[in-house]
Parts: structure tokens; C-alpha cells; sequence
């Protein structure tokens, strides 16, 4: 008899531990992906801005490639001083209360709406991040154009300087001298680069915790392990695709009314013709310390988050 109880004392404890974690409101999901999103983002934003002016170095006319990306930031620092390095952080971080809340949380939403068809397997997960981050990247453009011009502003001539004074006058400004369409440069690639991202993150960050868990990694290593590996990885596809969006949100119009990028493809094409294949990765260093860092302080963000409500 004793034997017996112990057992099923065991095997509920068992069961207890086994349990899955209290289902969290939609409310809470989307919260927590934006406030996650958004503090991930206040770490990783030196990167971005570093990341976006390597890769626009060579729009101006006779440029060159930037050495190296140590010697490019030094140069940036020592020019505009270290506060440079946040410029644009309100563009960033209203970036997030739409891209990182819409595309987790409508990653969260899709993948339970198809649970209840069928079982959830790796090529559902891929579809529906794809999706998710298609439709976030739609919804958040406007301001994406918002944080490429004025992470990169400060570093033109006073005379072709856009002098922003913030996200909310950059928005006001676009829309009453360029017209609502201006908000949607570049969204071409921005939501192929988001569809991408959001489908390879997905899939190689789940499929990166095992492999690391067969060796014996666990924990917060586990996830920065995994998260950045993920972002190597989609750092390595997207670039080009980055590349393409900031020079797209970046033009302007020649005296004609002209612009000189009209597509991802062109763009692309344009760019590798012109500069070489290798301009397409000009900031990489700092854009894939943006992705991988920001991948990781965003999980740890939003686990974090979400224990602590489901505690309160």
C-alpha cells in the first residue's frame, strides 16, 4: 500500500511538473512581444545606426567602402560623439510598439488558430512566421522609413541634411512634402526581408535549442547560444535585402522627379553592378550584432515578461 501511494504521489507530482504554462490573455502576448521588442531594441540600436550608415557610405558620389568596421565607428564617435550612436531611438523604439508586437504576437495568434485543425509541426511554424512577419513588416514600414533617415541624417552635408526633430515630425513632415506614398519606399524588401526573418528565425532557433540541448546546453546559454546562431544565419540571407530597403527609404528624387531605385530586384542588381557583389554587405558586422542581440535580449525579454504575469 505504501508502494502503491508513493507511486501515484510520484506520478502526480510528475504530471504537476509537466504541466504547460498558464495560458497567457491576447492582451498580454502582444504586450509582452512589444515591451520585449522595444527593450531589446534600446541595447541594440548603436548597432542599427552603425549598421544603416556603413551601408548607405556609398551613395555619396566618389566614396569609398568603408575600412572596417572599428575604424568606421571610432571615425563616427570621434566626428559626433558617442549620443550620435542613438540617433534615430525614437523612430527605433516606436518601430518595435508595431513590428515586434504585431509579429510575435500575430505569430502566437496564427499558430493556435491552426492548432486546432492540426498538430503543430515545423513547416506550420514556418508558414505562419512567414506571414506574421509579412504583416508586421506592412504595418511598421512607415516608421522603418522614419528610422533609416534619421539614423543616417547627421551624417550628410548640412545642406542635404533633413534636420528631423523627432519620429512624430519625421512622420508629419514625409506625409506633407513627400505625400503618404514616401512611407512605403522600400516596403518591397522590407516585408521579403521580414517573411524571411521570420520564417528562418523561427525554424533555426527552435531546431538550434535542441542541437545545443544534445550537447548539454541549457538555460539562458542555450538561448543566446541559439539566438545567435538564428541570427547569423538570417544575417547572412536578409543583408542584401537590408541593403536594398535602406537605399529605397534613403533616395530622393532627382530634379526630374526621378528616383534611382524602383524595386528590390533593380536595387539589388543596381547596387552589385555598381559598387559589387560585396557592397551588398557593407555594415554587416554591426547589422548582424543588431539582429543576434537584439534576437536575444527579445526572447529573454518577453520570458521574463510573461513569468512575471503569470505570477501576479
Amino acid at each position: 500500500r505504501f508502494q502503491t501511494g508513493s507511486t501515484g504521489d510520484r506520478s502526480c507530482m510528475t504530471t504537476q511538473a509537466a504541466a504547460p504554462p498558464v495560458p497567457l490573455s491576447k492582451t498580454a502576448i502582444f504586450g509582452t512581444s512589444g515591451l520585449g521588442g522595444i527593450f531589446g531594441w534600446v541595447m541594440v540600436h548603436p548597432f542599427n545606426t552603425l549598421a544603416v550608415r556603413m551601408n548607405l557610405a556609398q551613395m555619396k558620389p566618389g566614396s569609398t567602402p568603408p575600412s572596417s568596421f572599428f575604424a568606421f565607428a571610432g571615425d563616427l564617435i570621434k566626428k559626433n560623439g558617442v549620443t550620435s550612436l542613438y540617433d534615430g531611438i525614437g523612430a527605433g523604439c516606436l518601430r518595435q510598439v508595431f513590428y515586434a508586437t504585431s509579429r510575435y504576437g500575430l505569430f502566437e495568434t496564427f499558430r493556435d488558430m491552426l492548432a486546432t485543425y492540426r498538430k503543430t509541426d515545423f513547416a506550420q511554424r514556418l508558414v505562419t512566421a512567414s506571414v506574421a512577419g509579412g504583416c508586421a513588416a506592412v504595418i511598421s514600414c512607415p516608421v522603418e522609413v522614419c528610422l533609416v533617415r534619421m539614423s543616417n541624417d547627421s551624417s550628410l552635408p548640412m545642406a542635404e541634411r533633413r534636420n528631423y526633430k523627432g519620429v512624430f515630425d519625421a512622420i508629419m513632415r514625409i506625409a506633407r512634402e513627400e505625400g503618404l506614398g514616401a512611407f512605403y519606399r522600400g516596403c518591397q524588401p522590407f516585408v521579403t526581408r521580414a517573411m524571411i526573418v521570420g520564417g528562418t528565425q523561427v525554424a533555426t532557433y527552435d531546431q538550434l535549442k535542441q542541437i545545443f540541448a544534445s550537447f548539454g546546453v541549457s538555460g539562458f546559454k542555450n538561448t543566446a547560444a541559439s539566438s545567435m546562431s538564428a541570427g547569423l544565419i538570417y544575417s547572412l540571407i536578409t543583408m542584401p535585402l537590408e541593403t536594398a530597403k535602406n537605399r529605397m527609404a534613403f533616395q530622393v528624387a532627382d530634379a526630374t522627379g526621378k528616383l534611382p531605385y524602383t524595386g528590390t530586384i533593380q536595387t539589388i542588381a543596381s547596387v552589385a553592378r555598381g559598387s559589387g557583389f560585396f557592397s551588398l554587405y557593407n555594415g554587416f558586422l554591426p547589422y548582424y550584432g543588431r539582429c543576434g542581440g537584439h534576437t536575444v535580449a527579445m526572447f529573454v525579454w518577453v520570458e521574463e515578461l510573461r513569468k512575471l504575469i503569470r505570477k501576479m
